[in-house]
């Protein structure tokens, strides 16, 4: 079959740049090495907001493939596509963004079995923005919580792969295609295409997710720390929890013993006045993050 979905190269140097539409095409894509296989689910969600406890998923998209050990995707799927009426009437700014109408939604719904059933038989689950599909979808399909997840936004370096951002649209002109933004089929297309980006060296966007997704490590959150340490924080790359009311990142096992020495002389010294005496610490993995 005629290769129509691998990424183009970032940064060729041209005058001008053509960008063509993504077309994502069912089958053997014709790369990868013989042996077994790991399946991954692209996902996506459009919703009626960005609250997860209030809000509800409009349309739901995903999106199986097959990638070898070199993180090579070797096959792709049909596209799973589902409408749901979220009971209420859309906000006109979802409708701009989205091109859906309460009317497109009325009596329309999300088929539970067959998409916990895709859900689970995947090895990983990918959406670019992990954080926000994953708590969507856990709320709406009970029973595909506690699967392993990847944020292909979060989880890959995108700038060291030559773009300039993290935006789903974004990255794919830079690989020059276009598409249907902000509707669920066409983002997990654009998603696909994004992880067969390769590097320099040949190294997979695909392969670099799953390396760093299935690497475990622990939320720090600077429990008790003082208003007046918030700079210094988010200096050293903490991002402020609103739902906890706390300052955390994500660390790896090898610098969790720096990261408590710099909280140690920074955060809970006398002088920073305190109102905890130490970090909590959560061990995390692809399992558990992003929930």
């Amino acid at each position: 079959m005629e290769d129509r979905n691998a990424a183009n190269p970032c940064g060729a140097a041209t005058d001008t740049r053509t960008l063509r539409r993504l077309v994502i095409g069912e089958g053997p894509t014709g790369e990868g090495m013989q042996g077994p296989t790991s399946l991954a689910a692209a996902v996506d969600v459009e919703t009626t907001g960005i609250d997860p406890a209030q809000d509800r998923i409009i349309e739901f998209a995903i999106r199986q493939f097959r990638f070898d050990a070199a993180g090579v995707i070797t096959e792709i799927g049909s596209v799973h596509r589902w409408l749901e009426d979220p009971g209420w009437s859309l906000d006109p700014e979802i409708t701009r963004l989205t091109g859906l109408k309460d009317a497109d939604l009325v009596g329309q719904y999300i088929n539970d079995p067959v998409a916990v059933s895709v859900l689970n038989a995947a090895d990983v689950i990918i959406a670019h923005n992990a954080a926000f599909d994953r708590r969507f979808v856990e709320n709406r399909l009970f029973l595909a919580r506690g699967l392993r997840w990847a944020c292909s936004c979060r989880e890959i370096d995108w700038p060291a792969r030559g773009f300039d951002g993290r935006g789903l649209g974004w990255l794919l002109c830079q690989s020059g295609w276009f598409h249907e933004g902000h509707r669920s089929s066409d983002d997990v297309d654009a998603l696909i295409a994004l992880l067969r980006h390769r590097n320099e060296d040949g190294r997979t966007a695909l392969r670099e997710l799953v390396d760093t997704a299935g690497t475990p490590g622990w939320i720090v959150r600077a429990v008790g720390a003082s208003f007046d340490v918030k700079d210094r924080l988010k200096a050293r790359g903490y991002r402020w929890d609103a739902s906890r009311s706390v300052w955390f990142k994500e660390i790896s096992e090898a610098d969790r013993l720096a990261e408590e020495f710099w909280l140690t002389s920074n955060v809970y010294t006398a002088a920073a006045r305190p109102r905890a005496f130490a970090p909590e610490l959560e061990p995390v993995d692809w399992a558990t993050r992003w929930a």
